[in-house]
């Protein structure tokens, strides 16, 4: 692998991708993020990326598009090299409610962001790491747990990235590419806003053997281990970092 690392980060500019981003590049490594429509947001987050010295672009792409995703990469290499890591941490839920609520339209969405864009990315990335590299799939507690009356559906396609982390893992190693998640809590941004529950974080910490909800920096912390060359046998695990639950 390449010395300098060459990390693409979906949901780069805000909550855990915004805060994962700026811990990489602290580590080191030059990194494209990726975002949907937040441009101010985007350029606050590289201008962090710059300020550590590292390379960085940012690319706004809607990661549910396989068109838009093989652009991501191609922009990727193209001005920072190969990729050498990817996290694939674009999520997205709904509003709160059981699940006889839901509709098509929230169902589709809430798939295509947090499962469908974790295997394209994945697919480019592992056509493009000839040398080795290391895949992080930002998955979720509410895989295991199913997040009944809240938003099942999301849980649902967390469990599909778990499966995903598995599978992809046996499939890539051989070629010294390791495939690992990091299933957090419940963490403090901006995600609970859109479920119509901004508080929710206070809410659910109390079930939480620790007690309290979780920061983005927390999480960013697990998954640039993962990415580290100190997880070198690591692959195939999904790294809870939950609080207890």
């Amino acid at each position: 692998m390449p010395d300098t690392p060459v990390t693409v980060v979906t949901g780069g500019s805000r909550g855990i991708g915004a805060a994962t981003v700026r811990r990489l590049a602290a580590a080191g490594h030059d990194i494209a993020l990726c975002y949907r429509d937040d441009t101010a947001a985007a350029e606050t987050v590289l201008a962090d990326i710059h300020t550590t010295g590292r390379r960085g672009i940012a690319v706004r792409a809607d990661v549910t598009d396989p068109d838009q995703v093989t652009d991501l990469f191609d922009q990727t290499e193209a001005k920072l090299g190969t990729v050498t890591g990817l996290v694939n941490n674009a999520g997205v839920t709904s509003r709160i409610g059981p699940l006889v609520d839901l509709t098509p339209q929230d169902l589709r969405h809430v798939i295509d962001v947090n499962l469908v864009s974790a295997i394209l990315c994945a697919q480019q990335a592992a056509r493009r790491m000839n040398a080795g590299g290391a895949i992080v799939n930002v998955s979720s507690a509410a895989a295991t747990l199913g997040s009944p009356g809240e938003y099942i559906h999301y849980a649902a396609a967390k469990a599909g990235v778990d499966a995903l982390t598995i599978g992809l893992s046996k499939e890539l190693g051989p070629r010294g590419i390791r495939v690992n998640g990091v299933a957090p809590g419940t963490v403090w941004t901006d995600i609970h806003t859109v479920s119509g529950d901004p508080d929710r974080p206070n809410r659910i910490a109390r079930r939480a053997p620790l007690g309290r909800a979780g920061d983005a920096p927390e999480i960013a912390h697990a998954i640039a281990w993962l990415l580290s060359p100190e997880a070198s046998y690591a692959t195939g695990t999904i790294l809870r970092v939950a609080g207890g639950l």
